[in-house]
């Protein structure tokens, strides 16, 4: 029996690079069509921060749109993962606390589910890094992605 669960084991951990590369595209996906708005309008971002009483309206929009639209191309590319990562995990957090927590759990209600999701994928790639597939792993030649 125990013979069985490691030649399963082993079975199903062919695909996980593959599995590592689909995440980081999706989450990439994720960000683009609502850090492209954010872009595109700036101030209306800016004055949007500044009705939540986000602290320093102005400055955190740009450093927000910029570390999203940064970590589109990075995660895509699968370079400096562990690291964009991290920050795109507080931008979540700062979502979550400043934009979904009043509406309580439910996506129907624009609530902290999906902006959870997007927090768990931020620690797996702060944490385990882009997988094989990534400029991390060509460059930097990971050995855990080999």
């Amino acid at each position: 029996m125990k013979n069985i669960f490691g030649e399963m084991a082993v079975l199903f951990s062919y695909p996980q690079h593959f599995i590592m590369l689909f995440a980081r595209l999706l989450l990439a996906y994720g960000f683009v069509h609502p850090s492209l708005l954010k872009l595109h309008d700036i101030e209306a971002t800016s004055q949007w921060f500044e009705t939540m009483h986000i602290p320093l309206p102005q400055l955190l929009s740009y450093l927000v749109v910029g570390i999203e639209v940064l970590g589109i191309i990075l995660l895509i590319l699968g370079l400096f993962t562990r690291y964009i990562s991290m920050l795109l995990f507080l931008v979540m957090l700062g979502a979550i606390f400043f934009v979904h927590l009043h509406n309580g759990f439910s996506v129907g209600n624009n609530g902290i589910e999906i902006p959870l999701y997007y927090l768990l994928f931020f620690m797996i790639f702060s944490t385990f890094g882009a997988g094989k597939y990534s400029l991390d792993s060509v460059i930097f030649k990971d050995k855990n992605h080999e």
